[in-house]
């Protein structure tokens, strides 16, 4: 019996402890942590330099409220982030959490327009499969049909684009360039539907992640996204809570776009699950028109910029950069890709294998000539993860992949140190799994 308030009813294991890229349940069992939870344990489970970091923090400072003091930990970490992010980017605003960062985007783009005499600009648009949070403004963003049913009523409204989704969208002979203009341009036919003088900004991930499995961009698309944008004046949001700090094969994953956004968020991989931490960051431009105008920006968390959380990532993002992990991700995602093909690449009932980095999707079938999904009311997404589970594998399944109902995937994230021979103990339990959840 417990009066923990969890995310469904069955029972779940405990945790107890967390060595490197496993944790272990009280009954001594260890499992391979092969999505990195949701994409958030980048460093492992037990990191000595970013446990040292909090303890030396708690020691000296454990909270000052924002209203109040700014903090040295705040500081040094908004300076690191800086001294790193893409063109343009001048400011960070630290939060708790990757939904809280998406709030923070949104409302920061609506009051910039307030504040340079826009102010008919209110309107977000945003693509299908896609997942933004789960706060009411961050849910009425994304495009994930599941998670928004039981809350439409509350959600403000949100124009949806189709997503930039090459296994499912390209056309037969389509190049790959060709395939995303066009799926850049629906774009502009949306703004020139809404009026270009009410839209406020587009919000993506680079690389769509719990929503859809790893989906990357094709070559192309968002740049010419950031010209539609431009030529609008419309704010370009990316989303990067999942898919940045590294764990695509850049410290941004925009980068190997070639594109800058005005506000892009980060979380997740940001405290590498140490603790809680998420940050909207923003350009200057956007910045100086509310230091400019009405001087502040009307919003605010209670555990904004905590001290101990901004040491923690401090430290995690200091160690992502000092010792290589960003060109360790590029090389041990190569093996992971490699490995996956291997096991996977003629598999009847697997249709796609994809990602960048260490953030790759493998999505599930019933047939690979056709690219038909299996029957949603079979479940099988949460098949393979009890399947896995019960192998000694945390991954991370969703279904709904293909229109928000129909379709299986399987997110995987591991840790940036994960070793080869952990890569393959991954696609061994990963493959014994899909064997024991297509049988099921």
């Amino acid at each position: 019996m417990t009066h923990v308030f969890g995310r469904g009813k069955a029972p779940l294991r405990k945790a107890v402890r967390g060595e490197g890229c496993y944790l272990y349940d009280d009954q001594g069992r260890a499992y391979l942590d092969g999505s990195g939870g949701a994409a958030v344990s980048c460093l492992g489970h037990s990191d000595p330099d970013v446990r040292a970091a909090m303890h030396a923090q708690l020691d000296q400072l454990a909270f000052a409220h924002t209203g109040f003091f700014t903090s040295e930990p705040a500081e040094a970490l908004a300076d690191l982030l800086i001294a790193n992010a893409p063109e343009g980017i001048d400011k960070v605003y630290l939060l708790a959490g990757g939904s809280e960062a998406v709030e923070a985007a949104l409302k920061l783009a609506r009051q910039y327009f307030l504040e340079i005499g826009e102010g008919k600009r209110h309107r977000v648009i945003a693509r299908r499969q896609s997942y933004h949070g789960n706060t009411l403004g961050a849910l009425a963003a994304g495009g994930n049909a599941w998670r928004r049913e039981k809350y439409a009523p509350l959600l403000v409204e949100t124009s949806h684009i189709a997503p930039c989704f090459e296994y499912r969208e390209r056309g037969e002979g389509e190049s790959l360039e060709d395939y995303g203009q066009r799926a850049a341009n629906e774009l502009e036919a949306e703004i020139e539907r809404l009026g270009p003088e009410t839209v406020m900004a587009f919000i993506a991930e680079p690389v769509v992640g719990a929503t859809a499995g790893a989906v990357p961009s094709v070559p192309g698309y968002f740049p010419r996204i950031r010209e539609i944008c431009d030529r609008h004046g419309i704010l370009l949001i990316l989303d990067e809570v999942m898919c940045g700090m590294g764990r695509t094969g850049s410290l941004f994953a925009c980068e190997q776009d070639g594109v800058s956004p005005d506000i892009v968020t980060i979380a997740k991989g940001l405290g590498a699950g140490y603790a809680p931490i998420g940050a909207m960051l923003c350009s200057g431009k956007i910045y100086e028109a509310i230091a400019q105008g009405s001087g502040s920006f009307q919003h605010g968390h209670t555990y904004h910029a905590h001290p101990l959380s901004a040491a923690a990532a401090h430290a995690v993002v200091s160690a992502i950069l000092d010792r290589g992990l960003i060109e360790r991700v590029q090389v041990q995602g190569e093996t992971l890709a490699a490995a996956l093909d291997a096991a996977f690449g003629q598999h009847p009932h697997i249709g796609d294998l994809r990602g960048r980095g260490l953030f790759r999707g493998v999505e599930l079938v019933e047939d690979r000539a056709s690219k038909q999904p299996f029957d949603p009311a079979r479940k099988l997404h949460l098949k393979v993860k009890s399947a896995a589970m019960e192998e000694g594998l945390i991954c991370y399944p969703a279904g709904g992949t293909v229109d928000g109902k129909s379709g299986d995937h399987i997110l995987l994230a591991p840790p940036f140190i994960i070793e080869d021979a952990q890569i393959d103990e991954l696609v061994g339990k990963l493959s014994r799994a899909i064997d024991r959840g297509l049988q099921a």
